[in-house]
This record gives C-alpha cells, structure tokens and sequence, in this order.
C-alpha cells in the first residue's frame, strides 16, 4: 500500500528513484513533499543572484531604487494591516495593488484574488511577445510578507525574466532575499485570460536539495473577473477546495450523493460549522491507525449545515454504529496523502435562478502545470437565511481524452485499511 501512494509522486516527476533506492529514503523525500515549499526565504538568508542566461542583465542600483519606490507608496498601508493584524487578506491586498495601479505599477496579488492594475501594460507587452518587437515589462506581485518583482523583456518573440522576492523585515523594509533570471521556456496568455510563463533557474541552494536546477512557474490573471463571482467563489467554493475531498470531483445531485465521501465533507464542513480544527487527529505514531467513534448528532449536524441528506442515507454510506449511537471515523493518514501541489476553484460566470438557487460556473486553475482551465465544474448552491447555504449539485467536466484528476486520493477502503495497519487500535 505505501509504495502504491508513493508511486503518486515518482509519477508526478517529483522524485527520481531505482531499484537500488531504500524505501526509507523515498519516504523521507515523501515527507520533505508534505512538508511543501515556500517562495518566503527565511529572514537571515541572502540567496545570490542566479543568472541562467547571459544575455539577462539588470542594474541592482535602479532595481533597490524601484524597490525602494514600492515601499514608500506602500508603507502606511502595510504598517496599518500590520497593527489590525490583516496583513495577507483580500481587503489588504486589495489597496495595496490599487495603490501600485496609482502610481503607473502593473501590479496583483499572488491568489489572483484582485484585479490587475494597469493591465492594458501587460495585454501590450504580451501582443509585442506575438508580434517579435522589442519590449519591457514590470509587474509586482502582492504577498503577504512581501512581493515579487517580475522585470521582463521580450525580443523577436523570446521572454527573459529576471524574477526578484522582497521580504519585509522587523522595520518594515522590503528586503532582497531571492533575485534569479532564467529565459521563458513557457509562455502563454489564455484563453481565460492568464499569463503563464515559466523557466529553469540555478542557485547552490536548490542544487543542495535537489541536485538540479529549479523550475518557476508563474501564473497572472491579466483580465479582470466580475467581482460577483470572486464573492460567490470566498464564500461556497474556496472553504472546501480540492484539496482531500471530491465535493467538486464527482457528480452528484440532492437525493442521489454519488460516490461522495461524507467523511471528507466531515473533515472540511467542520471548521466552517465550529470555527476549530477537527479534533479527531490521527496519531503521531504513522504505523498506528486511529479510530473514533463521533456523536451521531454531531456527525449529522456538521453535514446537515451544508448538505441536505436524511440520516438513514448518510448512515448508508458510512459506518454507524447503532449501540452507540455514533459514527466510526478514521482520520486521514499517511497512506492517504495527496500531492501537495494542486489546483485552486475559480467562479468565471454565475446564473441567479427563479427558484432562489445559484449556478456557479468554475474553472481549476493549476499553476504548476500552466493550465488556467485544468477542469472545469458546475455546481449549484442555495443560499438560506442568515449568511447559511447548501450544496444542491455538481457536474464535472473533464477534458476530452484519457484525464484522471491523478493527485486526488480516496480515503483507504476497510479491507486496505485493515491491510496497513494489521488490527484496529
């Protein structure tokens, strides 16, 4: 079973191994992937410039002056988000890069959550990519301690990108922490109004981890989206994501659930009903496999708040437990991990119907494989009284052809789980 989940990733390309490789060294590369990577250097580092093309100069003397530009327009709303403790929310962001728009900046925020500024810069400088002119372009990008700064330069049809990451640190200065130039291998604007570019860049830090050069992927929503969808997207979509569920993943409809996991719904509609992280967590222990026997009407609520489904259904399509009055739940563990790269839900178009429910149409927006359309999906809410709502439906559309949402991970059946972890505990 282990080698099964861990064969996810050798497929994904994200660990190269053989025969001779130790199970115990691919599971500890497994965990580094758990582990996740972050664009936010620690503060100490100083990571020099890698340069992968010489033909991609840049003078660090206009570059620290720019900088230092973004950091004056900038600074009273970073030390007010600072205080109120919002630093990263969309509010915040949102005056951040419309600030950078006033001042000339192409400027959006690292989600996409919030229209680009100047956007009409990046569509000219993407026609001059088609068009092989020559052109420059800079755009900022908002992070939550930080922002990147992308400067690009296109000629007879080729990008150079030289990439940098500013950090603030305790005095509220943007600090250099990553600056690396690489030429597009990929690029793209889409159909859905994306710009997606990426490259191959080396610094000694990388090559340490990984013995190879780094991929970047970029991707910038260039065209702005109805402000609607992104309210219906914070609010239905986003909470419960793609992320260890298959909400989205499957079809269904009120009355027939489908091959839904009402144990996933538990694990991502809890924190929405209580507020708190589910407190059924597996052992630290990853050779023990926990389980928990949960108050039927606790059980029942948690789903009811999102999904109408009477009980003898829901019991149906779980482990119920008449004499207790309780539902068997095995969290998730190791053995039913996901790659931790995966796409994110964005609402591109909505129908209010006549009968009070809401038709959201969505699009899988996955960076790292330079889709901004991996798969698309229709669901239907109902809003109800007082901020609540239900999830009526949902309609996968998958691209033509072969295409498995190969990351997604189904929870282990009884008889795998019986088989990994030997004996109930």
């Amino acid at each position: 079973m282990l080698l099964e989940k861990i064969n996810r990733f050798w497929k994904a390309g994200l660990i190269e191994t053989n025969k001779k490789t130790p199970l115990f060294v691919m599971i500890m590369f497994t965990l580094l992937i758990l582990a996740g990577c972050s664009d936010e250097t620690p503060e100490g580092s100083d990571i020099g410039i890698a340069q992968a093309d010489n033909d991609v100069y840049f003078s660090d003397e206009n570059d620290s002056a720019d900088v230092q530009s973004i950091e004056e327009i900038l600074n009273d709303i970073y030390a007010e988000a600072t205080g109120a403790n919002t630093l990263g929310s969309v509010d915040t962001m949102r005056r951040m890069v419309a600030r950078l728009g006033e001042n000339g900046y192409v400027a959006v925020d690292s989600e996409n959550q919030v229209d680009m500024t100047q956007a009409e810069q990046a569509l000219l400088f993407c026609k001059a990519v088609d068009e092989k002119e020559t052109a420059e372009l800079t755009i900022i990008v908002i992070m939550e301690m930080g922002i990147r700064k992308f400067d690009l330069k296109t000629e007879d049809g080729n990008v150079n990108i030289v990439r940098g990451y500013y950090q603030y640190d305790q005095n509220g200065c943007l600090k250099n922490r990553s600056t690396v130039s690489y030429p597009a291998d990929f690029w793209q604007y889409t159909e859905e109004g994306y710009l997606v570019f990426e490259g191959s860049c080396f610094t000694d830090e990388d090559y340490i981890l990984t013995l190879s050069e780094t991929t970047e992927h970029t991707m910038l929503r260039i065209l702005p989206l109805d402000e609607k969808c992104r309210e219906y997207n914070r609010k239905y979509i986003l909470p419960v994501g793609y992320e260890q569920n298959n909400l989205f993943l499957c079809n269904w409809r009120e009355g027939d659930s489908g091959d839904l996991d009402f144990y996933d719904l538990f694990d991502r509609f809890y924190p929405m009903v209580h507020s708190q992280p589910v407190p059924y967590m597996a052992d630290e222990n990853l050779g023990v496999g926990s389980v928990f026997q949960v108050p039927g009407e606790l059980f029942e609520n948690v789903i009811g708040a999102y999904f109408n489904v009477d009980s003898e259904t829901l019991r149906s399509k779980t482990t119920y437990i008449p004499e207790l009055a309780a539902y068997e739940y095995r969290p998730r563990g190791f053995y039913e991990v996901e790659y931790p790269d995966i796409a994110y839900p964005e609402v591109v178009g909505y129908t209010e119907n006549e009968d009070g429910t809401v038709t959201l149409h969505i699009n899988a927006v996955y960076p790292n494989g330079n889709m901004s359309k991996e798969f698309s999906h229709t669901t239907v809410i109902r809003p109800l009284s007082e901020g609540s709502f239900r999830y009526v439906s949902n309609e996968i559309i998958l691209p033509e052809g072969s295409y498995e949402i190969w990351w997604h991970s189904n929870r282990l059946t009884e008889e795998e789980w019986k088989e990994v972890y030997g004996r109930r505990t």
